[in-house]
């Protein structure tokens, strides 16, 4: 930010249920889901927001067979691997005081995506019935892959043993100027095009187009309902057609 490598810490204050961090350079208050400072000498300041996704680990370690993974033998005992919200994901939210929107129930999932002024939510029950969904949104396509194989880590004690709430990611579903329509097929999601398969992280790994990858769209997988249109209360939801 402006030059200085900020680091962030958990300042134990929530905003709408939301998250507020601080920077330890400055001491100022950083709200979660925007990015945006909103106490101290930073304020009005924003974070560059970068493109995430969460996914099962073994879509991940299918994808980086090298990659680090953080360890649990830190030298101090915590309780890893426990979730201290059990079904907080299918209870009234607890920790949260402010408008209730009632067209999604308050903790469904729905995967959140800014462009311009515009917002959308698709939720993650519309997603598992596609699987694939094909939007536009502010003059650009875009297209969302979804897999189930992901757990939740607010349902049960034992986050290993949570349920299956699957996984997305966002995509421009454009490659060297060729638009992309993709469908799911058995398992996998393949394009209409090549008939290549792609994985969830948006890389072809059979067909024609294999190895090649698509560009990931920012967006907020995984949001509930409640948080995401508390910050975006204008925004569209995705139907089903």
């Amino acid at each position: 930010m402006n030059g200085t490598v900020l680091d962030f810490g958990t300042s134990g204050l929530l905003r709408f249920s939301n998250l507020v961090m601080y920077d330890r350079q400055t001491h100022s208050w950083w709200q979660e889901f925007s990015g945006e400072a909103i106490v101290g000498e930073m304020t009005g300041h924003k974070l560059e927001l970068l493109a995430l996704e969460i996914v099962p680990w073994k879509e991940f370690k299918a994808a980086f067979p090298q990659g680090q993974v953080l360890s649990r033998r830190t030298g101090h005992s915590r309780p890893y691997g426990l979730n201290p919200y059990v079904l907080y994901d299918t209870s009234d939210p607890f920790l949260f005081e402010g408008p209730r929107d009632v067209r999604l129930p308050p903790t469904e999932r729905v995967v959140g995506i800014d462009k311009s002024d515009l917002s959308i939510a698709v939720p993650y029950s519309v997603l598992e019935e596609r699987r694939v969904v094909h939007l536009s949104l502010a003059g650009e396509e875009l297209v969302v892959f979804f897999k189930k194989g992901a757990t939740s880590s607010l349902d049960n004690r034992s986050i290993k043993s949570g349920r299956d709430v699957g996984a997305v990611g966002v995509f421009s579903p454009h490659l060297d100027g060729q638009r992309l329509t993709f469908q799911p097929h058995g398992e996998e999601i393949m394009d209409e095009q090549t008939g290549s398969t792609w994985t969830l992280l948006g890389r072809a790994e059979s067909g024609p187009l294999a190895g090649r990858q698509l560009d990931s769209v920012v967006h907020r997988a995984g949001s509930f309902w409640f948080s995401w249109v508390t910050y975006r209360p204008d925004t569209l939801i995705y139907r089903l057609q």
